[in-house]
């Protein structure tokens, strides 16, 4: 197994379930793939297993994917911005489950979510503990909001909190200026970034602002979440660097309203924001054409609801990316990102099986024949 596919998301009993014979083809990665393979013990088998006598084989005919991932989402936050019950977080791990999404990061969320990691019927979560935000310059509620002195220590301990994560608000509206500005000066997001490694985790940044992201890649930042603002330069400074982002379309989308709410006092924050969105697509394709990874987020949670998983897929397809670089970025590339394991020989069985060739067309896996999470078929 890679580094990562131990730990809490995997610390959970699985279920005991029939046999599948999954008559494939079963797609390990772009450009790879084996005719058949057997669900045994909650595992993935390449090789036919030496079965009891008597023993329950359920054959499974279809195109065979790892489970989705969903590497910006907010399981534990409500509609109204609150923390929610940890009975609503499990609800909405479910509704993100039957649309396929088998891995989620969790970038971000008010409640602790840990309990859910040990639920074999649930997506496997990985953690990023709370956002740390700059005092009074984020949505209320959401985030521990800190100065500059307070960060080091609040980094430290969401380091420890989460599952390897830390997530950092890198920009917001700045009132006095009237639109986005880093909420960080450079070195307090190097020293952010210098603290979460030194206590074994990775950080990630939301940013819309193209001013911040100079600041995050010169502190070593590891990933980047929306990064409406890149341009030509970041771009190639990313794709350098291997920093991957994860799109929010479905999310940017929605910057139309966020204009139109502070248009009257915020004009110049208006104008801003109608061009990021207005070049999201342009600037996705750029992204991914320079080779930097995409890997999928839907930003669910709080503003946006679950379950939307197929339309941020679509997103990326009116970006221009095939229905492979699509797949490569919601199913095998996170999971690569992460240290999850895909559908490899003794791999935990997270899967979906489509009725028709996903490589050809995305949309299939709005329709998965099966769900299985940890061998069981969950749906």
């Amino acid at each position: 197994m890679r580094p990562g596919s131990e730990g809490p998301a995997y610390d959970r009993t699985a279920p005991q379930a029939p046999v599948l014979h999954l008559r494939g083809p079963i797609l390990l990665g772009p450009e790879e793939e084996v005719p058949e393979a057997w669900v045994v013990g909650g595992r993935i088998r390449h090789q036919r297993p030496d079965l009891p006598s008597g023993t329950e084989v359920r054959e499974v005919d279809g195109y065979v994917l790892p489970g989705l991932a969903d590497l910006h989402c907010h399981v534990g936050i409500s509609d109204e911005g609150t923390g929610t019950t940890l009975d609503q977080a499990r609800g909405q791990a479910r509704t993100d489950r039957d649309t396929g999404v088998l891995l989620i990061r969790d970038a971000g969320s008010i409640i602790d979510t840990a309990p859910l990691q040990r639920e074999s019927d649930l997506p496997r979560i990985i953690r990023a503990g709370r956002h740390v935000a700059r005092t009074r310059r984020y949505l209320i509620g959401y985030a521990h909001e800190v100065d500059p002195d307070q960060l080091p220590a609040t980094v430290a301990t969401e380091a420890q909190r989460g599952d390897g994560w830390v997530k950092l608000v890198g920009d917001w509206i700045d009132r006095e200026a009237g639109d986005l500005t880093p909420t960080w000066s450079a070195e307090d997001f190097r020293v952010a970034a210098e603290v979460a490694h030194a206590g074994g985790a990775r950080i990630t940044t939301h940013t819309f602002d193209e001013e911040t992201l100079p600041l995050v890649l010169d502190a070593g930042f590891d990933c980047l979440e929306h990064a409406t603002g890149l341009t030509d330069a970041t771009i190639a400074r990313a794709a350098e660097a291997g920093v991957p982002v994860v799109t929010t379309l479905v999310n940017v989308d929605e910057f139309e309203t966020y204009a139109s709410q502070g248009e009257k006092k915020f004009p110049r924050y208006a104008d801003h924001m109608r061009r990021l969105r207005a070049q999201r697509f342009e600037r996705t394709r750029d992204a991914h054409d320079a080779g930097i990874q995409l890997l999928t987020g839907t930003d669910a949670g709080g503003v946006l609801g679950h379950g939307i998983i197929h339309d941020e897929l679509d997103e990326l397809a009116a970006c221009g990316l095939d229905p492979v670089a699509i797949l490569q970025a919601a199913s095998w590339a996170p999971r690569e990102f992460l240290g999850v394991p895909g559908l490899e020989d003794g791999a935990p069985a997270d899967l979906l099986v489509v009725d028709e060739d996903p490589r050809r067309d995305h949309r299939t896996l709005r329709a998965p024949s099966r769900i299985v999470l940890d061998g069981a078929v969950v749906r």
